[in-house]
């Protein structure tokens, strides 16, 4: 049974190729050849992630698997859709590689670390893909801001050794950063500062009176 479901797999497969290829020649679908080509990464991302589905031990298969996902996506979007502006097809790509990576941690809640690397592949697949709608300081924002979120999952995340306290920290850090650069891309620091000002001399001198009329 395995044998013919691997015949027919590889029987469609070929037809495919072949006719994506002959369309090319023909002129009758500019491209194809690409499309062709993003058909071969796609079996094999299709396969590693058939390894990772089937075999337990193989859960490292879904990183090679998304990342050839992810290429069959870019050279497909940037065959159909050539005069498309921006990252759209990268942002793909690095969307599809960070889901890799919380694939392996949905497959062992011990494996916590892949949430990391799984949480900054999303960032730059969003930060990529919005390139050319916004400004590159404002891209900086969301990448630090996209990067807060991933240390707030890692505390989130359940896992064997309990809470990760100390996410906190970097994602607070990282936050901050990414407001401030945000604040500034929007032209909000030259008025955020005088308030602050504002409000914290307000508080002190408020205070202070309390403290007199005691």
């Amino acid at each position: 049974m395995r044998r013919v479901n691997a015949a027919v797999v590889v029987g469609v497969f070929l037809v495919l190729l072949g006719l994506l290829l002959l369309l090319d020649n023909l002129g009758l679908l500019p491209g194809g050849w690409a499309l062709a080509l993003a058909v071969v990464f796609a079996v094999g991302g299709l396969a590693f992630v058939w390894g990772y589905v089937t075999e337990r031990e193989w859960w490292w298969a879904a990183i090679p698997g998304m990342a050839l996902l992810g290429i069959a996506a870019l050279i497909a979007y940037t065959s159909l859709v050539p005069e498309a502006v921006g990252g759209l097809g990268a942002g793909l790509f690095f969307g599809s590689l960070g889901l890799g990576f919380f694939l392996i941690y949905a497959r062992a809640r011990e494996n916590w670390w892949a949430v990391i690397p799984g949480g900054v592949m999303l960032t730059l697949g969003v930060v990529t893909g919005l390139e050319s709608a916004v400004s590159g300081l404002e891209m900086g924002g969301v990448f630090f801001l996209g990067l807060a979120l991933t240390f707030v999952a890692v505390y989130l995340a359940p896992n064997p050794e309990g809470r990760m306290t100390w996410a906190l920290i970097p994602a607070a850090i990282l936050a901050v950063m990414g407001l401030l650069i945000l604040a500034a891309a929007i032209r909000l620091l030259g008025y955020l500062w005088p308030l602050a000002l504002i409000l914290g001399g307000a508080y002190l001198l408020l205070r202070t009176f309390r403290g007199a009329t005691r």
